[in-house]
C-alpha cells in the first residue's frame, strides 16, 4: 500500500502506514527466503511484530508492537505460509485483531482487506455483490461486480482478515470453505471468465471470541481448514504494564498528548483489575460478576479516559480520584446490577487496601465512591 499523502489526516492509520519507515527498512535489508509474494521473510515479519534484538545488529532498532509469547507469533507466521488459514481465538482484549493487522501489514503491505463478522453478515459480503444501477443499465458484467475484501485479497495475493468469525451464522461461515480449500470464487452470473482465482500469497487471518462458543460453532469442515492459535489472557503484570503504556501512548498521540503515567497510579490500576478478576472468578453466579471482561484492553480504555479527563477538565497531571471515576464509569454497564457488584468490591477490597497502604489508594477509594454515589442518584 502506497503511503497516503494525507496520512496525517487519518484518524487511525493502519499498521502499514503508521510503520511505513520500519517496513521499508526491513525490506531493504531482508536477505531471507520469502514464501510466495510476501513482502518480508518470516524472520523479518517476526522482527516487525516482536521488535529487534541486539544480536541482530540492525542499524536502527525496531520497536515491539505486540506483547505476548514469541511462540504464538511464530506459529501464526508459519501457518500463514502454509495451506491453512489462521484462526486467532481468545477472550476479548487479548490482542487478536492487533496481531492480525500487524501480520497482514508485514506480509502483504495491506491490512485493510477486512470483513467484520456480525449476525447480519451475508454471503455477498464474503464473496461479491453487484452495482444495481449498472446491472439495470447494461446487465451483469465484470464492471458491475463489486468484489468483497476477501475476493480483492485473493486477486492481489494479499492477506484477507475476517473479524469475529463465530458471530456469523453457519451458512455464512461455510462460504469460506471453498475459498480456503479451492482458493477460488465462482461467479455463475457471468458467462465467461467467471472464476476469480487466488494469487500466490493469499491467505485468511480470522479472529474469534472464545466467549462466543456455543453461539455459532464452526463446522468440522471449516475447522479443518484453519490452524487454531489460542491467545491467553495476559496475567504477567510486567507484560501487562508494557502493553498498557504502549497502547495508551499510541492513542494519546492522536491528540498530541505526551503520556506521563505515575508508576504508583499504574500499579493501582493493575492491582485493582487483578483483584476484580479474582473476585469475579470466585463469584457463584453472573449476577455477582461485572459484565465487563476485565481485559487489558479495558484497562487501556480506563487509562485513556482518565488522562483525557485530566487534560480537558482537571489538572494536567493524572490523579488517583480521576482514575477511579474513569474505572467505575467504564466498567459499570448494567444498572443497577454492576453498581451493586462494584460497590461491594470497593468496600471489601479497595477500602482494605486504602487502610493498609494509604497513599494513592486513599484518593482512589474516595473517587470511586463519589462515582458510584452519582450513579445511584
Amino acid at each position: 500500500m502506497a503511503k497516503s499523502k494525507n496520512s496525517a489526516t487519518i484518524l487511525r492509520q493502519p499498521a502499514e502506514i503508521k510503520y511505513r519507515e520500519e517496513l521499508e527498512y526491513l525490506a531493504s535489508i531482508d536477505k531471507g527466503a520469502k514464501p510466495f509474494s510476501w513482502r518480508l521473510s518470516p524472520q523479518m515479519v517476526r522482527t516487525f511484530v516482536l521488535g529487534s534484538t541486539p544480536s541482530q545488529k540492525l542499524e536502527r532498532p525496531i520497536g515491539q508492537k505486540w506483547y505476548g509469547e514469541s511462540a504464538i507469533a511464530e506459529r501464526a507466521i508459519v501457518t500463514l505460509a502454509s495451506d491453512r488459514g489462521l484462526l486467532l481465538i481468545g477472550d476479548p482484549g487479548t490482542g487478536k485483531s492487533w496481531l492480525a493487522e500487524l501480520l497482514a501489514a508485514a506480509i502483504s503491505d495491506n491490512s485493510t482487506y477486512v470483513v467484520q463478522g456480525t449476525a447480519g453478515t451475508t454471503e455477498d459480503q464474503i464473496k461479491y455483490s453487484w452495482n444495481v444501477a449498472m446491472v439495470i443499465a447494461a446487465g451483469q458484467s465484470h464492471e458491475s461486480l463489486i468484489p468483497s475484501p476477501l475476493m480483492t485479497a485473493m486477486q492481489t495475493g494479499g492477506m484477507g482478515r475476517f473479524e469475529e468469525l463465530t458471530r456469523c451464522t453457519s451458512d455464512v461461515q461455510d462460504a469460506l470453505i471453498s475459498i480456503l480449500s479451492e482458493k477460488y470464487i465462482s461467479i455463475p452470473e457471468l458467462k465467461a471468465d467467471n472464476i476469480a482465482f487466488a494469487k500466490p500469497g493469499f491467505n485468511v487471518i480470522a479472529t474469534a471470541n472464545s466467549r462466543d462458543r456455543g453461539v455459532n460453532e464452526l463446522s468440522s469442515a471449516l475447522k479443518r481448514r484453519f490452524n487454531f492459535v489460542h491467545m491467553p489472557i495476559v496475567t504477567n503484570k510486567k507484560q501487562e504494564k508494557e502493553i498498557i503504556l504502549f497502547r495508551t501512548k499510541e492513542l494519546m498521540s492522536r491528540h498530541g498528548i505526551e503520556v506521563e503515567v505515575p508508576p504508583t497510579l499504574l500499579d493501582v490500576l493493575l492491582q485493582t483489575f487483578a483483584d476484580l478478576r479474582e473476585t469475579s472468578a470466585a463469584a457463584s453466579s453472573d449476577d455477582q460478576r461485572l459484565e465487563s471482561s476485565l481485559s487489558t484492553a479495558e484497562q487501556i480504555g480506563v487509562l485513556e479516559d482518565a488522562i483525557l479527563h485530566s487534560r480537558f477538565f482537571g489538572a494536567t497531571a493524572l490523579e488517583a480520584g480521576t482514575l477511579a471515576r474513569s474505572l467505575v464509569g467504564t466498567l459499570v454497564r448494567r444498572l443497577p446490577e454492576d453498581v451493586s457488584v462494584i460497590n461491594q468490591f470497593w468496600h471489601a477490597v479497595v477500602e482494605k487496601r486504602s487502610n493498609e497502604q494509604k497513599g494513592e489508594w486513599e484518593a482512589f477509594l474516595k473517587g470511586g465512591k463519589e462515582a458510584m454515589t452519582g450513579m445511584k442518584n
